[in-house]
């Protein structure tokens, strides 16, 4: 008999934020390409609805939502409503953020343009968790996935706030991990180095080829380079890894 596929979505809900464009997007399709039901989320509505339109012309499954990660209020109405409409949510694959202020010494950086990268980044982060984690313990499954950075690592120059919020992405996660570990819940990070979506066409010109230049293979990455781990961190194959980052940095860290 043929072993079954555990890296297959079939018969489960993910949801996916920041799934209007770039690697949210393409987490997104690959995860609906290996059958799961996949709820979009995003700010972006226009991109969502094209998001929707590939994927169901693809013979996917897909809706959507607008969803501001930056709004508490805002997560858990958006959460009820998934888990009231489909029972159960057996994955989140968190992609949402922004670079926040770059090219600046910390000490130029105004507080709001900080924060909003902290708002979003990483309290979007801890909300998400915090919506999911009761059903998904009563479950006693549930796979969730959150975008961290190289930069959360290594740090960059002139990217404070960003760095900030993907440290503590990481920390988070680290830690929650420890705490669902006898519950069927595994919790993840990936730390993408330099890859081209749209959020690096808001990067200063010069941090984006400091960061380019730091990975040994030579090339900024791809987002379905990036949404292939991201789908087997969100997928039943991931049952012993959790607590971790996973790397997709061309080499650029290798701890």
């Amino acid at each position: 008999m043929a072993a079954s596929n555990l890296t297959s979505f079939q018969g489960q809900v993910v949801l996916v934020t920041g799934a209007a464009s770039g690697i949210g997007k393409a987490a997104a399709e690959l995860i609906a390409a290996r059958e799961g039901t996949v709820v979009c989320l995003d700010l972006n509505e226009a991109g969502l609805k094209t998001t929707v339109a590939e994927i169901t012309a693809a013979g996917g499954k897909a809706s959507y939502k607008t969803l501001d990660v930056s709004s508490q209020s805002g997560v858990k109405k958006v959460i009820a409503e998934i888990l009231a409409e489909h029972g159960q949510i057996h994955a989140l694959a968190n992609s949402a953020g922004i670079s926040g202020p770059t090219g600046k010494p910390v000490e130029e950086v105004d507080w709001a343009a900080f924060q909003k990268t902290i708002e979003i980044n990483l309290f979007g982060t801890v909300w998400l968790t915090q919506e999911l984690m009761p059903s998904m313990k009563a479950n006693k499954y549930g796979r969730i996935v959150h975008l961290a950075s190289i930069a959360g690592k290594e740090g960059n120059p002139g990217m404070s706030a960003y760095n900030s919020s993907k440290a503590g992405v990481i920390g988070f996660v680290k830690g929650v991990a420890k705490e669902c570990a006898t519950f069927g819940v595994t919790i993840n990070a990936v730390a993408p180095a330099v890859i081209r979506t749209p959020i690096n066409e808001t990067v200063a010109p010069e941090i984006q080829a400091y960061m380019v230049s730091k990975i040994p293979v030579g090339r900024l990455g791809e987002p379905n380079e990036v949404a292939e781990i991201i789908a087997f961190a969100a997928s039943k194959a991931c049952s012993f890894t959790t607590g971790f980052t996973f790397d997709v940095s061309g080499g650029r860290a290798t701890y």
